[in-house]
């Protein structure tokens, strides 16, 4: 038996010149045209429901309330709030209070993820929710007449918007995003 000098990764081509093998690029997925118009057209909404919801948590937050001038006070212990609401003699205004902040979250966890699709989990919506919630609330106790900062509306707007996510935001993005096909 004729022993064969071992032939390295490097081929040979016609001219017996060697050539390195160059790393095979995966096939590019292909989408559908249909399915890019339909996930644009998605983005172009969430995009347009998210500056509609930036108006009225900029309506709802940072107008003054003169009126409130004498009522309000900063909370940065957390559940204070809370017990005060849960503590008005009318339930009425405990649950106005407490589901109105729960509402206000709910948009950015529906709307977020599917306007930016890397931002999809739960980790990352809690952390970009309470950011955004914190820079309102700072906002709103530094510049806005009678409007404090409290630390309940922030887990509040927080606790919104991770119900939101779990319950649509993760699905319509999933089902906006996914994957294309493999040609």
């Amino acid at each position: 038996m004729a022993w064969a000098p071992s032939r390295s990764r490097a081929g040979s081509d016609s001219t017996g010149t060697a050539k390195t093998e160059r790393a095979a690029k995966p096939a590019r997925p292909r989408r559908d045209p249909l399915s890019l118009v339909v996930r644009f057209v998605a983005m172009l909404f969430a995009f347009a429901f998210m500056v509609a919801f930036a108006v009225v948590l900029a309506r709802l937050t940072l107008e003054p309330s003169p009126a409130s001038v004498d009522l309000t006070h900063t909370n940065l212990h957390p559940g204070a709030s809370l017990k005060a609401y849960l503590d008005q003699p009318e339930m009425r205004d405990a649950v106005k209070q407490i589901g109105g902040n729960i509402l206000l979250g709910v948009p950015f966890g529906v709307l977020v993820p599917i306007i930016a699709p890397k931002t999809r989990g739960l980790l990352r919506i809690l952390l970009l929710t309470a950011v955004v919630m914190l820079l309102v609330e700072f906002a709103q106790g530094a510049l806005v007449e009678g409007r404090a900062f409290d630390v309940d509306d922030v887990i509040l707007n927080t606790s919104g918007a991770l119900i939101g996510y779990l319950l649509l935001g993760r699905r319509i993005s999933r089902a906006v995003h996914k994957p294309a096909k493999k040609a």
